[in-house]
Order: structure tokens, then C-alpha cells, then sequence
């Protein structure tokens, strides 16, 4: 999608989850255009979507990029609650106050956890999902890369004394991509305590994605062999999550799915190359 695109400044929106919590969202676009539901990766936010979010308005769509819960302004569970069937259900309440139906559903866009939570959902009879983009997720991950990730989560807890050792953090896990210079664009993903920086996000959230990898596989390839809606894969070429045999094997259970590789891009896709990851999703989209 070209990136002379005029921005679009998004609405927000205070959803309820499934047990009750608020969750914001951004939405761009009309009411009335083909529905988009963004699901950002653990420990992002919906403003991850914003470029995508406004290209995709522009081309004439209803984009909706919501917070998960324990992540950017939506409420933390004061359960800890951050399993993979609180996650579903807060996605097909949304979908239910978003007024989607199974008739007239909604494409739900999701990254690494929220890809899961998206292909999960639609194990749910009579879900309002009428198409799926899965970015840099499938059932059998690589267990090095999913690793990695989940380190760069657990650390810091005690958080930061100044944002260039943020910075340094993210140049550390995203080592494919340059270095800020001005580390001002990070502040989305931070918050402020008594002098120090911290995540945006629940560090508790690890305890409900940290659960059996070999039950939560086959819940995952159970929902890819029944999936029969329009499915979309994209897997960034440098992606150390989603292997070429990863990727095949989901095609094998959902072999009428497509995939679009972004060459540049590792596992933060949509970050790493936006007008590729754009113009994929919305070429999906409009033929979905």
C-alpha cells in the first residue's frame, strides 16, 4: 500500500471483555466498510497496527485494533487470567459488540499470540469470522524462536532508569532491524513509576501463555484441519518462529490457506516491512 496514503486519525473505542474488563480500541475507517479485527502479539499493543490501520481505511474498510488484556490501556485481569479461553472469549465478545454474525463476519488479523487467538476462535461454532490472516504463527512453531520471545517478556521487571536502556533492550531482540536514534517512539509501550520505565503491559500475563505446548499444538492443528473459511499466512523470510516446515505443515492441514512470505521481515512482520505486510493483507481482504 503506498505510503503517501493521507493518515487517518482512529476513534476510540471501550469494549467489554468476556468476564467484564474494559478493552480499548482503535477504530479506523467507516461503520459500514468490509469489518477488520487487528489482534497484536504478547507484549504489544493496538498502536502496531496504526499504519496498517489507516492504509487499510483508505482502501475503504472498518479496522478495529483492540488491546488484549494486560497489554496497552485495556484493564489487567485481577485473576491473572490470560489463558488462551479468556483470550477467545474476549475476541467473540468484541466480535458480538462490533455486530458481527456468522452472516456477515468479520476478518480477524492476528499476530503471533493474537494468530492464536484468532484460529482458535474459530473453533467456536458459529463464530462471526468469515476470514483469517495468521502473521508468523502455526501450530508447530520453532521452539528456539517461541523461546526467545517469551525471554524478552519475562525480562525487566524491575523495569529501566532511562529509555535509551530500552532501546538497547529492543536493539538486543530486534537485531535485523536499526537502532533508534530518538527512543521517543517506544513511550506507547511504556509507562513511567517513580522515575523508572516499565512495559505497558501485566508481567503476570506469562503465567496463562506459558502453558502445555503440546496440548496447546494439537488445539491449534485440530482448529487448522476444520478450518473452510479464506485463510492467509504471512510469514516473514528472516522469521525464526515460523520454519519452511512449519509453514508447510499448516498448508497441509489447510491446504486451501495462501501464503505470503515478506522477505525482509522476521517475526514482527507488520513491523519490519509495513507496505509489504499491507498490500498482502489488503489484497486478502478484498477477495476474501
Amino acid at each position: 500500500m503506498p505510503s503517501s496514503i493521507e493518515p487517518l486519525e482512529p476513534t476510540t473505542l471501550r469494549l467489554r471483555s468476556c468476564d467484564g474488563l474494559t478493552l480499548v480500541a482503535d477504530s479506523f475507517g467507516v461503520p459500514d466498510g468490509p469489518l477488520v479485527v487487528m489482534l497484536h502479539g504478547g507484549g504489544q499493543n493496538r498502536h502496531s497496527w496504526k499504519r496498517t490501520g489507516r492504509a487499510l481505511a483508505a482502501a475503504g474498510m472498518q479496522v478495529v485494533a483492540v488491546d488484549a488484556r494486560g497489554h496497552g490501556d485495556s484493564d489487567w485481569s485481577p485473576t491473572r487470567d490470560y489463558t488462551r479461553d479468556a483470550m477467545v472469549g474476549d475476541l467473540l465478545t468484541v466480535l458480538e459488540q462490533l455486530g458481527a454474525t456468522p452472516e456477515a463476519g468479520a476478518v480477524v488479523v492476528g499476530a503471533s499470540m493474537g494468530g492464536i487467538t484468532g484460529l482458535l476462535a474459530t473453533a467456536t461454532p458459529g463464530s462471526a469470522i468469515r476470514a483469517l490472516v495468521l502473521v508468523d504463527i502455526v501450530p508447530r512453531s520453532e521452539s528456539k524462536g517461541v523461546e526467545r520471545v517469551m525471554d524478552f517478556l519475562g525480562r525487566h521487571r524491575d523495569g529501566f532508569d532511562t529509555l535509551d536502556q530500552v532501546a538497547d533492550a529492543v536493539a538486543a531482540y530486534l537485531p535485523h532491524r536499526p537502532r533508534p536514534d530518538n527512543a521517543d517512539g517506544l513511550l506507547r509501550n511504556l509507562r513511567q513509576r517513580e522515575g523508572r520505565w516499565y512495559w505497558h503491559w501485566d508481567p503476570d500475563l506469562l503465567t496463562g501463555l506459558e502453558d502445555n505446548p503440546q496440548a496447546r499444538i494439537a488445539e491449534m492443528e485440530a482448529a487448522a484441519e476444520a478450518l473452510t473459511i479464506p485463510v492467509l499466512l504471512v510469514r516473514g523470510g528472516k522469521s525464526d518462529v515460523v520454519s519452511d516446515e512449519g509453514a508447510a505443515a499448516f498448508l497441509a492441514l489447510a491446504p486451501h490457506a495462501r501464503l505470503a512470505e515478506i522477505t525482509a521481515a522476521a517475526h514482527t512482520a507488520a513491523g519490519d516491512d509495513n507496505d509489504a505486510f499491507t498490500d498482502a493483507v489488503a489484497g486478502f481482504v478484498a477477495t476474501a
